[in-house]
């Protein structure tokens, strides 16, 4: 099992009630935040790894969920102290005809809302909400990360690879077992306004398919840690 765990800095992710503020001193609320995870790969302490067979390896993030929780099936017995994912969906998938995009990735179902059908292709992190620094009508800004690289979009890809790893504890998957070893990953959304490009939401508040999108990407590559792992 692994838990994405959406924090805001050193506070838990309250949506819609939170206030917190960023790098440029501006005061914010989250009120939507979603992300993609898919093409795990497990890392063993052996130096192998396990790679999650890719029709089974998309998930979508909704803090709105009671759960942030992911199950994985069938993982060999193991020791696995790191894991790497995609932060999207890969450029194969995106092109892959509708039919075959289903669950997670259902344009008119799970995935309704975190795709561009004007653009074919998912949005890989949406993150909305209201700063006071943004006209009073609303107060809204939102960001709708997306670009694959592919035909529709050549020079904007913002498919970023995510390795984590931890020298403590490992993930004892065993066959015999009852309980799943459980990998609790923090995802800190702070991140996307404060990394290497700080983000001022007075300055940026609506970013989409456009060039500055990848500076929000290069921030939230850094917002994953693993926190900790334990075995029941």
């Amino acid at each position: 099992d692994i838990e994405f765990d959406n924090v805001v800095g050193a506070q838990d992710l309250q949506l819609n009630t939170g206030t917190y503020t960023n790098s440029s001193g501006e005061q914010f609320t989250i009120t939507t935040l979603n992300y993609f995870v898919s093409n795990i790969v497990l890392q063993n302490t052996d130096g192998s790894t396990y790679t999650v067979p890719r029709n089974d390896s998309y998930f979508l993030i909704k803090e709105e969920n009671p759960s942030q929780l992911i199950s994985l099936s069938n993982v060999p017995a193991g020791n696995y102290n790191g894991i790497s994912f995609v932060l999207g969906v890969d450029s194969l998938k995106n092109t892959d005809p509708v039919e075959n995009r289903t669950g997670a990735l259902d344009p008119a179902g799970d995935a309704a809302g975190m795709y561009w059908v004007w653009n074919s292709g998912y949005i890989f992190l949406k993150m909305e909400g209201t700063s006071p620094v943004l006209p009073a009508a609303d107060n809204a800004y939102f960001y709708h990360i997306g670009g694959f690289g592919g035909y529709s979009s050549p020079t904007i890809n913002n498919i970023k690879t995510i390795t984590l790893s931890t020298t403590g504890a490992t993930a004892e998957v065993r066959k015999n077992k009852i309980e799943a070893p459980h990998m609790h990953i923090l995802a800190d959304a702070l991140k996307v306004l404060n990394g290497p490009v700080p983000i001022s939401i007075a300055a940026n508040p609506m970013v989409m398919f456009s060039p500055f999108s990848v500076n929000i990407a290069d921030n939230y590559k850094s917002m994953f840690t693993i926190d900790h792992i334990h075995n029941d």
